[in-house]
């Protein structure tokens, strides 16, 4: 669910109570609309990450890492210079709205003391972040606006600053009984009716304080007490701020899906669980969609020219499956050339055709047959030989064609996989290089024909079961090579059946207990193009009956001594799984 201005109140509140007076010690942008400030405050170290994407704009605390680019943006630069070392003196919430003011006292090279602006709109596909300096000038934005794009306002480096329009709506810090009897209609729905009367109300915000004012989340107001449901509507907003018990809403598998500043008595309480902040409730829902969209971004280009590749070859692959299936006029144009042969006498020069009876049917039924009128009829006869041997060297070029043919959709269709499983800058490397590797790119080159720089070897994901064991997960094919090496001969090697997926490792000799066995199971199930499907076959044997064939491609192996499982991913499940990284 969209983050409405309720929510961003509590999260505004709730940084600046963790964060005022902190020092900023780095800035990153991970992604080009997102920015993570580290500050160090009160002796604790804290991520406040600000997101002007289009999909989930906010601000918050967050405890995940996010891997960053090689090279910053230049807005990740400008805030290098002029945010980090200085104070972060307050962030707050303006007019009740979808608007975060982030204030830091800098510093400038001289030794001045000055004052910045972070400037966070969380206002949907209009969201932007933008820089402004103590005069109230922009210094720059994520998201340029020119007059073109917008006839409100400009959003330009060197402009003044002007916030968004204003809805004609109430402020919910300065909420009275008239403001809300001269706003609220006699008729309607009571939560559309609180929504477009107080501003930063988003949809289930309004459900949930329709439900707590007239016990009903989708009442009527021409059914209720009209003044007794905006008494009990206004006690309610006087009281909000201190309603702050943060919760995870789940849906029916146990996956966060949304988080709420305070418990959500309208929904069921067994799909509730209550988060030590709101911050941390957000981590819980987002986190990992975040990490999920943001390799999209950085991988569309990428995924657009696998899916190009795949297409071709299967277009190819088509082809040569029409010339192996083209037994039937091998043999035709070979029977053609026979019965030529065997009526040489029957066949006079420059004939345009000729009808003989076919010696191979029981019936011998006449057969009529195309000549070249210019040729003899035995070199009419040669002529169709010549056309079987042409068809039939094509049905044998075919067949080692569409074997290359299958062997490069496997490579494709792993190489896509990794590109979804791909989360840090490392991997995605090795996956362009395996790529270039395989001419669906070009090879990579920057900075007037040098190689990129050199990025460490990527990690694999790394589990506990509930037992204790350990079990590892590779993301990519290279890192499948890694894991599945790296393994000893008596542990359990694991994969997805006759399907691209992570090679899966236990990381325990001799018995395995059953606890650790499912989730392994689990695991390979999940992190392979099976998922989404029931009955996921996965192949478990002995690392040591694992081989790899010279000159194979990255994640290829040949195994023996398997047992297969029929496994259900689901995310629930993974989710349940301790995650070391």
């Amino acid at each position: 669910m969209p983050v409405d201005g309720l929510t961003l109140g509590f999260l505004a509140r709730e940084c600046d109570a963790a964060l005022r007076g902190g020092r900023v010690d780095r800035v990153n942008q991970p992604d080009r609309y997102t920015v993570i400030l580290n500050v160090r405050s009160l002796s604790e170290n804290y991520r406040l990450l600000i997101s002007a994407d289009t999909n989930l704009p906010r601000v918050q605390l967050t405890s995940q890492s996010a891997v960053n680019p090689q090279e910053a943006p230049m807005f990740c630069m400008l805030l290098r210079k002029r945010l980090q070392g200085s104070k972060l003196t307050a962030v707050r919430q303006v007019h009740g709205d979808r608007v975060i003011w982030i204030d830091f006292e800098t510093m400038s090279d001289f030794g001045d003391i000055g004052a910045h602006r972070l400037i966070a709109e969380c206002t949907g596909r209009n969201s932007n972040l933008v820089l402004a300096d103590e005069s109230g000038r922009i210094v720059d934005a994520i998201r340029h606006v020119n007059a073109s794009m917008s006839r409100f306002r400009e959003v330009l480096p060197g402009r003044v600053y002007m916030p968004p329009p204003q809805q004609d709506k109430l402020d919910p810090a300065e909420v009275t009984i008239d403001g809300l009897l001269a706003r609220i209609p006699e008729v309607g729905r009571l939560s559309r009716a609180i929504s477009d009367a107080v501003a930063g109300i988003g949809p289930a915000a309004a459900r949930e304080l329709a439900w707590r004012a007239s016990g009903d989340s989708e009442a009527l107001l021409d059914n209720t007490d009209r003044k007794s449901t905006i008494e009990n509507l206004n006690r309610l907003m006087v009281g909000l701020k201190s309603t702050n018990r943060p919760t995870v809403l789940l849906n029916e598998n146990g996956v966060p899906v949304d988080a709420f500043a305070f418990e959500q008595l309208s929904l069921p309480a067994g799909l509730q669980r209550q988060a030590a902040s709101l911050s941390e409730a957000m981590d819980l829902c987002y986190a990992g969609r975040d990490a999920k969209d943001r390799t999209a971004r950085r991988t569309q280009t990428l995924r657009r020219a696998v899916d190009a590749a795949i297409e071709r070859t299967e277009r190819k692959r088509a082809i040569q499956l029409e010339a192996i299936g083209r037994d039937a006029d091998i043999d035709k144009a070979r029977l053609t050339g026979d019965l030529l042969i065997a009526n040489l006498y029957r066949i006079p020069n420059g004939a345009p055709s000729v009808t003989l009876e076919d010696f191979t049917d029981p019936d011998a039924r006449p057969v009529t047959i195309a000549l070249d009128q210019t040729l003899s009829a035995s070199a009419n006869a040669q002529r169709y030989y010549k056309q079987a041997r042409k068809l039939k060297a094509a049905r044998e070029a075919a067949v080692e064609q569409l074997r290359a043919a299958d062997d490069s959709l496997s490579l494709l269709n792993a190489l896509k996989l990794d590109l979804e499983n791909c989360v840090e800058e490392p991997e995605l490397a090795e996956v362009r290089e395996q790529l270039a590797r395989a001419g669906v790119i070009k090879k990579e080159t920057r900075n007037g024909g040098k190689k990129p720089r050199k990025l460490p070897a990527s990690r694999p994901y790394r589990y506990q079961s509930g037992d204790g064991t350990e079990i590892i997960v590779g993301k990519t094919s290279a890192q499948n090579d890694r894991v599945t090496a790296a393994a000893r001969g008596d542990e359990m090697w694991l994969h997805a059946k006759d399907m691209p997926g992570s090679h899966v490792i236990i990381r325990r000799e001799g018995d395995i207990p059953e606890a650790a066995m499912n989730d392994a199971l689990m695991l390979a199930a999940w992190y392979s193009k099976g998922r989404g499907s029931a009955n996921v076959p996965v192949d478990a044997a002995p690392r040591k009956y694992v081989k790899k064939p010279g000159g194979a491609p990255p994640g290829f192996v040949i195994y023996t001594h398997q047992r297969t499982y029929a496994v259900t991913p689901d995310e629930a499940s993974v989710r349940a799984i301790k995650r070391l990284d």
